[in-house]
């Protein structure tokens, strides 16, 4: 594409060199520039792209995008300079690969817990009416029936474009995307065009990066302050800053709620470890799901379903026949007549929110056996409050290592011990491997009991010392079940 047109998109201050000139791709790492390409000198968190400004153009790069122009300017190169580079890139991607969501209708779910649910069975949904349609998730990334692997919740500015630009060329009609906070913060999703927003709810995460709750829940808010008129925002009105968050969008807001009245109601008439019987707007469906929180989870993909223009029947239908995500309270049976459930909670919150959906269904009548550890070099305050709830729901604890990174496992099984009294440290056994853990727990439970293993849920890897080991959770539980038949 020709550099005056890809930016036509943005603001500049200046440029130096020649403003004409074909370009054949862009980059955010100087490592990726190509010959003919653009790089974009973002500051992260962890770099300043400007550092690495003469290794682009020694890699072939012939436009530079930055704050501030080197001392020592290159004569092969064109320097454009701009106000903000995190704002830019998004824009500048947006254009290059053809503004893909001017081509499909892209609807984007933020929340704490709950975005991977909602937008992938939105995904599945929506290609069972019969439509080509596209997936950005931390699970995997889908261009209709196609897995691309994923390393974030949301990709950068440029691989994000990339893949929405195939997924318009490829005949997507919609694509369903998991929206971070940090990406609302760093401006990934900057240059996109909504149809629509969806938030599941919000309560404590990611401190290490946000530092403030407020912080947090700004940079959830800035999405739908963001949204355009011609959208829809689709909230939860259940969450106490369900409504903060549309307060001030532009977009049509509508609610859905297992407790009020709203556009979209839902309650729980029968709930067994095998599904849930619903009313969804005074219809009911039985649905393969557990517990109250995905009860809120399909109200929100019904509402945006309806949203989407589809009929409140054939939406049902399909609702019926949906399976939960991997890793998302994903139930297993014993052959000694117990239940293991494999779940990503990692916050303090989703640990409350599936521990209260396991007593509601057991009625008191099976114990409860919680595997659960924290990660390493995240959020430190979260700790002793997931052991503190874990404890204060289970009748046994066993507090592990999760994705340890580049802390000891030790001290993370240390911060998590701090939140526990002297009752319910009676409860709490501690083993750093976590294959071991698991196993214990299975050893531990009776026939009519549950064990949850939490916190990594579809992950198959364990890193440690930033290496990733093969770990999945599911089939430690499978290979000590093929020992108990």
């Amino acid at each position: 594409m020709e550099l005056k047109e890809i930016l036509k998109s943005i603001s500049i201050r200046r440029i130096t060199g020649k403003e004409s000139g074909d370009i054949t791709g862009i980059c955010i790492d100087s490592r990726q520039a190509t010959p003919g390409s653009m790089f974009v000198a973002v500051k992260g968190t962890q770099t300043d792209g400007h550092a690495y400004i003469a290794k682009a153009i020694e890699n072939g790069a012939t436009a530079i995008v930055c704050e501030k122009q080197p001392e020592t300017i290159d004569e092969k190169a064109t320097y454009v300079q701009v106000n903000d580079t995190e704002d830019a890139v998004g824009k500048l991607a947006t254009t290059f690969y053809g503004d893909p969501t001017s081509k499909l209708d892209l609807i984007g779910v933020t929340g704490t817990n709950g975005k991977t649910t909602v937008a992938t069975l939105l995904y599945n949904m929506f290609r069972k009416f019969g439509y080509k349609a596209g997936l950005i998730s931390t699970v995997c990334n889908y261009i209709d029936g196609e897995p691309i692997p994923t390393d974030h919740t949301t990709p950068d500015p440029i691989t994000l474009n990339k893949l929405l630009g195939r997924m318009a060329d490829e005949g997507c009609k919609y694509a369903f995307m998991e929206v971070s906070s940090h990406s609302i913060a760093q401006k990934r999703i900057g240059g996109l065009k909504f149809a629509g927003g969806v938030f599941t709810n919000i309560t404590r995460d990611h401190l290490d990066y946000h530092k403030t709750f407020e912080n947090y829940l700004k940079a959830k808010k800035a999405f739908f302050d963001a949204l355009p008129k011609t959208s829809f925002a689709l909230t939860n009105a259940d969450d106490k800053n369900g409504m903060v968050m549309v307060q001030n969008t532009k977009a049509k807001v509508s609610a859905y709620s297992l407790r009020t009245l709203c556009e979209f109601k839902g309650k729980v008439l029968e709930d067994g470890f095998d599904g849930m019987l619903m009313d969804i707007n005074n219809k009911e469906v039985n649905v393969q799901f557990i517990g109250r929180f995905n009860a809120s989870n399909l109200l929100a993909v019904y509402g945006t379903a309806c949203l989407l223009g589809k009929s409140p029947e054939d939406i049902l239908l399909i609702l019926s026949t949906l399976r939960p995500v991997s890793g998302r309270f994903d139930a297993l049976r014993s052959p000694k007549g117990y239940t293991a459930i494999v779940d990503y909670a990692h916050t303090p919150d989703a640990l409350v929110n599936v521990l209260d959906t396991i007593h509601e269904v057991l009625k008191g009548k099976g114990k409860v056996i919680t595997v659960v550890g924290a990660g390493g070099n995240r959020d430190k305050g979260k700790r002793p409050l997931m052991a503190k709830e874990s404890a204060k729901r289970s009748d046994r604890v066993i507090i592990t290592s999760d994705n340890p990174r580049f802390e000891e496992p030790q001290d993370i099984i240390n911060d998590m011990l701090a939140g526990l009294d002297k009752e319910n440290a009676a409860k709490v056994i501690c083993n750093p491997d976590r294959k071991e853990a698991i196993r214990s727990a299975c050893l531990m439970a009776n026939p009519g009991d549950v064990i949850l293993v939490a916190g990594k849920g579809h992950e198959n890897y364990q890193e440690i010392k930033g290496v990733k080991h093969h770990f999945d959770d599911k089939e430690v539980l499978e290979s000590v079940f093929e020992n108990e038949r």
